[in-house]
This record gives structure tokens, C-alpha cells and sequence, in this order.
């Protein structure tokens, strides 16, 4: 197994035993997974770009866990959808697929 899919497996396992883990916790791998879907992204050729990006929510719920602003229920819905989006990107990565984004304007980016 590589170090994405150990990766995916703890996001899941974590997921499933929220109250075990204290608010800096699941923070930090909030913050991991973050950052693992800005990394996956750029290997595969998505670049970054205006308008509202789902990773921003994810990264919000990170930094909110330790004020106490998010359930526990909220925060695992987090890290099952970074662990679903990690995924997704480490299939295209692994399949050589190239991505190409077309703008309004019918050019390649």
C-alpha cells in the first residue's frame, strides 16, 4: 500500500472513532488531508482557481474543532469527504490521466 491509501484508511478509521480522538486531532488531520488534496491536485494538472472550493470547507472545520464550533458528526463528515476526495484524485494520478480545464471561452488552460 502507498502512503495515500494509509493515508485514506486512517481519514475512514478516524472517521468511525471521532470520540476517541481530542479536538488537536482530528485538527491536525483535517490539516493533513488538506494539504494532501492541494498536492493530488497539482500532481494531477487541476489548477487553483476562483470561486468556492469545497477544500475550504473542509479546512474551515479544521480550524473551528478546537473552539468547539463543529459536533463531532460535523467533523466526520469532513474527514469522509476528504478521504472520498483523496481517492478520487490518487485514481486519476494512478490511471496517468491527463486533465485539461476548458474555460468559458472554449480555450485549455
Amino acid at each position: 500500500m502507498s502512503l495515500t491509501t494509509d493515508f485514506i484508511g486512517e481519514l475512514v478509521r478516524d472517521a468511525n472513532r471521532m470520540e476517541r480522538l481530542d479536538a488537536f486531532q482530528k485538527r491536525r488531520m483535517l490539516e493533513r488531508a488538506v494539504a494532501t488534496i492541494a498536492d493530488l491536485r497539482e500532481a494531477v494538472g487541476i489548477p487553483k482557481g476562483p470561486g468556492r472550493d469545497i477544500v475550504l470547507d473542509i479546512h474551515t472545520t479544521a480550524l473551528s474543532v478546537e473552539r468547539g464550533w463543529r459536533n463531532d458528526s460535523q467533523v466526520r463528515d469532513a474527514f469522509l469527504l476528504a478521504a472520498g476526495m483523496i481517492r478520487d484524485l490518487h485514481i486519476v494520478l494512478d490511471s496517468a490521466t491527463r486533465v485539461s480545464i476548458v474555460s468559458n471561452h472554449g480555450v485549455c488552460l
